[in-house]
């Protein structure tokens, strides 16, 4: 995920929009980083169900064992969800995926309280999921 920022550039991007508006165009600008899936890839066991939105994330490790993400969603603001997600796990190992809990990230990045029901809960979907994988990639 070359050329996406890192985590706290992240949030120093998202504290310096001025409002929720710029926030949600920063969101989608991000998504639009995101590389197109390979069709192996997109196939049902990549498909996080409980998101309104179709969503796809694909994990694997490296060679250094870190968890590398593959991602995308047919809605832009949702993509772009998908992003951040990846940016607040990149370099992480799945034990520390597992072990790391994401949503005080989402707090401070002031996104919580402006998704509506539907957003949020998908993004809990995603989480889950990414955790749920990590733990099968730990497993070998």
């Amino acid at each position: 995920m070359a050329g996406l920022p890192d985590k706290d550039k992240l949030i120093r991007n998202f504290s310096r929009c001025l409002n929720w508006e710029e926030k949600y165009l920063y969101v989608i600008e991000l998504g639009a980083q995101l590389p197109p899936l390979t069709e192996q890839q997109r196939q049902p066991d990549n498909l996080i169900s409980g998101c309104q939105s179709q969503v796809w994330i694909a994990m694997s490790t490296s060679t250094e064992g870190q968890v590398v993400f593959a991602g995308d969603s047919d809605a832009a603001i949702v993509k772009g969800l998908v992003v951040v997600v990846f940016i607040l796990y990149q370099g992480l190992t799945p034990q520390q995926i597992i072990d790391l809990d994401v949503r005080p990230f989402f707090a401070d990045l002031a996104l919580s309280q402006h998704l509506t029901p539907s957003r949020s809960q998908g993004l809990e979907a995603m989480i889950r999921a990414i955790r749920a994988k990590a733990a099968v990639l730990k497993a070998g």
